[in-house]
């Protein structure tokens, strides 16, 4: 994981909208930002779950995990994974948080419809996770690859959706109607509330927000100087300007107008001062500076991958990879040493489709960026890949057993 990741947002339901969790089989069509997308969905996976500390599996010397977010609705679990050296998965246990899953309006093939869900937290050794139905966040301390002294709390909103960390603070963003932001301190007994932290995205969702108007991703700078948020149908990238002791400096975020179409993920270079923004509509990468007046410079026009619905950018050393959940794709991008961002290839594809790995969403990567991991919601799989010289993807395993998108499903990954 990188500097942010391990230390570095109505009630009912609108008539016709997915309410229940059944198990059947369905083709959708969503447009987002003129772009359409069409995806059948899976028949659900059964999971055993387990209460937090019971697991199978061995564990002994072992210090390498996957953590796959389950996000069911009616009890949200973390699947967990033993990673060996070849970056080959097994499973090692699953446990319940304590809250439920959630499940966005339309959502195409992502239930959160965002990135940074679930988080590992290298400093404090906790790994975060947000329970979207129960507005609530859980902590984990993480022993290996078991879950331990599990702790809940209220979010600060509905519909918590992603969460950022940077030394011992926390950012939950929350999704539900004008969108919020909320800080927390990390804490021995997990998360406690950051007073005076709370702000509005000032956005205008159900609080269960339709998934192409909710937000996309909450992410720091890693100096910690910025707390970044995008929006998807507004269009923009609001900056926060932080203070030294956590809270925000403005009462109100800086809005930028966003480069390219529906901003969605958000990551940073390995030195920091470069941010890239995920953009759905066309597929397209935007590099920008971030200012400490929390205004943007655009630093390289967005670059298309000729995929479809790009959603998910994560880094690794100096490749990116992000996930196409439009045609189940992952496409590879590589910054030189002078900032030039460009694909690792012309197709835009790090690693050849598989008819078996379809509904690409969110990924993770190693601490030492060796291996990808990626979620496949419509086929209920993880997918490990290792990272090549040249940034090409070659996949070494696929864990399977994981809830399979249909009224809801997985989303949030994290590595160790």
């Amino acid at each position: 994981m990188h500097s942010s990741r391990k230390e570095h947002r109505r009630t009912s339901r609108p008539a016709g909208t997915r309410g229940g969790h059944r198990t059947k089989s369905r083709t959708r069509r969503i447009v987002i930002g003129g772009g359409a997308l069409a995806s059948a969905a899976a028949v659900t996976v059964a999971v055993t779950v387990a209460s937090a500390g019971q697991y199978s599996g061995s564990t002994a010397g072992a210090d390498r995990a996957v953590f796959v977010q389950g996000n069911e609705p009616d009890g949200n679990t973390i699947h967990v994974f033993a990673r060996a050296d070849d970056g080959k998965l097994s499973p090692s246990g699953t446990y319940t948080t304590g809250g439920k899953g959630g499940d966005q309006v339309d959502a195409p093939t992502d239930s959160l419809a965002s990135q940074g869900s679930l988080v590992y937290d290298d400093a404090s050794g906790m790994l975060l996770a947000v329970n979207a139905g129960s507005g609530t966040v859980t902590s984990f301390r993480v022993e290996g690859q078991q879950l331990k002294d599990r702790h809940v709390v209220d979010s600060g909103g509905k519909f918590p959706a992603s969460i950022t960390v940077h030394g011992k603070v926390a950012y939950v963003m929350n999704a539900d109607g004008e969108g919020s932001i909320q800080g927390f301190k990390i804490t021995r007994k997990g998360l406690k509330p950051l007073h005076g932290s709370y702000r509005s995205l000032g956005l205008d969702n159900e609080d269960i927000p339709l998934f192409s108007s909710s937000p996309g991703e909450v992410e720091f700078a890693p100096d910690g100087r910025s707390l970044v948020v995008t929006t998807k149908s507004s269009n923009t990238v609001e900056v926060f300007p932080m203070k030294h002791n956590g809270l925000p400096a403005v009462t109100e975020p800086v809005v930028n107008k966003s480069a390219g179409g529906v901003p969605f993920a958000i990551s940073f270079d390995r030195t920091g001062k470069r941010m890239l923004v995920a953009e759905a509509e066309k597929s397209t990468v935007t590099t920008y500076q971030v200012k400490h007046d929390g205004k943007l410079k655009v630093l390289q026009q967005p670059l298309a991958s000729g995929q479809e619905t790009l959603c998910w950018l994560e880094r690794a050393g100096d490749y990116f990879y992000g996930g196409n959940t439009g045609n189940s794709t992952v496409t590879g991008y590589r910054m030189n040493k002078h900032g030039k961002l460009a694909l690792t290839n012309e197709v835009g594809i790090a690693t050849p489709p598989s008819a078996s790995s379809q509904g690409v969403i969110d990924l993770a990567v190693t601490e030492d960026e060796k291996f990808v991991y990626v979620q496949n919601a419509v086929s209920g799989t993880v997918d490990g890949f290792r990272v090549e010289a040249n940034g090409a993807l070659t996949k070494v395993t696929t864990a399977g057993g994981l809830p399979a998108f249909d009224e809801s499903g997985m989303e949030g990954i994290a590595a160790v």
